[in-house]
């Protein structure tokens, strides 16, 4: 697995308009989230939808209340391992919202966002680890700055605002899945 010029190579090409350019070149952070639409259901259309502004507010209630936000991870990891890119690493793609990590704001600035597809709620599955701890590789040999330590959730760096990627996700065992080289 390879990234060049901010796109990994095993990754199905979504583009996203919710994206602008970093305010500098820094990319030290790596956030992992988790995101199911509609809430709890896994598989369709919702989630790319919602990442690429055609979330349809009437194909279910709950949409309604998010069809008009402009979000996107860089990087979505289905239930299958399969992988979608929607925003280049490169750039700054809008998938934290109001956050700090090590007493810095605007963790969009100079972060990666990773959803795995999931919920609060159950387990994640064997394949999106295995595919998250290669992921995690791949950005960290592009990307140096991002050290162990600077691999973070999105409850972490939004706390009492989110959840994710939740009581269900397992960091000792992605974190064991990870080559030495990557732990360092």
């Amino acid at each position: 697995m390879s990234i060049t010029d901010g796109w990994l190579d095993l990754a199905r090409k979504v583009p996203s308009p919710n994206h602008n350019e970093r305010p500098a070149d820094e990319v030290s952070l790596l956030v992992i989230h988790n995101i199911s639409l509609p809430p709890c259901q896994f598989g369709g259309p919702y989630i790319e939808q919602l990442f690429t502004n055609c979330l349809d507010p009437d194909a279910h209630p709950f949409f309604a209340e998010i069809a008009s936000l402009r979000v996107a991870a860089h990087l979505l990891i289905r239930r299958d391992g399969e992988l979608a890119q929607f925003v280049s690493f490169d750039q700054r793609a809008w998938h934290a919202g109001v956050s700090s990590f090590a007493g810095r704001e605007g963790c969009n600035d100079f972060s990666i966002g990773i959803e795995m597809e999931g919920s609060d709620f159950e387990p994640f599955t064997a394949v999106q680890y295995q595919q998250l701890a290669a992921v995690t590789e791949a950005i960290q040999r592009a990307y140096p700055q991002i050290s162990a330590e600077r691999i973070t959730g999105h409850s972490d760096i939004a706390p009492g605002r989110k959840t994710d990627p939740g009581p269900y996700f397992d960091w000792e065992h992605y974190r064991a899945l990870l080559p030495a080289s990557a732990k360092s």
